[in-house]
């Protein structure tokens, strides 16, 4: 038997977090849910195994939880999903226990109270840092930039599309598999540079949601 992937949510608790992994842990996948505080860790954990339970014919999900430093050492996978302001602190944080391995870095670079302003970091995307901070022998993709963080909570089907961006071939259809099982199309969009765009159009997604009222996410059209 293959031993399953593990997926490490750093900054699990969180409302993009929880509600990734509680979308992975319905469709079976092994999930670890970091925070800084191990009760928050714990608490997630256990409202998502209550809902990822129902309608599993009787097989428990996988899903449990740790300090952010532990989950990134087991963890096959890592995700970040922390606030931009969070971002460097955090990934230096877990840099020495994810060499070698795949990291999805969720962050966009909004700066509060403006976040319906595009903003541009120094290094010209937020992924672009997170490779700056974690190393060249880390796999880094980012995606998850353009999707409501209380729709993924909701467990509802997703009418949605994901922009996945990296330089690492080979592992494309991981990071593509992952956006699959959490109910959405994922799509390569080019290299880590070119996520600025994902990134920005996040700015432009919550002005339209604050004149309509509502949660827009993208979705690609024209294919056959």
């Amino acid at each position: 038997m293959n031993t399953p992937l593990k997926i490490g949510i750093i900054g699990g608790t969180g409302a993009l977090g929880s509600g990734l992994a509680a979308r992975w842990a319905k469709a079976g996948r092994y999930v670890v849910i970091g925070s800084r505080r191990i009760e928050s860790a714990q608490a997630t954990c256990e409202s998502i195994v209550a809902g990822a339970i129902e309608g599993r014919d009787n097989e428990a999900p996988r899903v449990s939880y740790g300090l952010n430093v532990d989950v990134a050492r087991d963890a096959d996978v890592i995700v970040v999903t922390v606030p931009f302001d969070q971002q460097e602190k955090t990934l230096a944080s877990i840099r020495e226990f994810v060499q070698g391995k795949i990291v999805i870095d969720t962050t966009v670079p909004l700066l509060p109270p403006k976040v319906g302003t595009v903003n541009v970091p120094e290094s010209g995307a937020a992924a672009v840092s997170a490779k700056c901070i974690l190393g060249e022998d880390v796999k880094v993709f980012s995606a998850f930039h353009n999707v409501a963080a209380d729709k993924l909570q909701s467990l509802e089907e997703l009418d949605c599309d994901v922009l996945v961006f990296g330089d690492d071939k080979d592992d494309r259809p991981v990071v593509i598999s992952l956006v699959e099982d959490a109910g959405m199309r994922g799509f390569y969009g080019g290299g880590l540079r070119n996520s600025i765009a994902a990134e920005a159009l996040t700015s432009v997604l919550i002005t339209i949601n604050r004149q309509l009222k509502c949660q827009t996410g993208i979705r690609l059209v024209g294919m056959h």
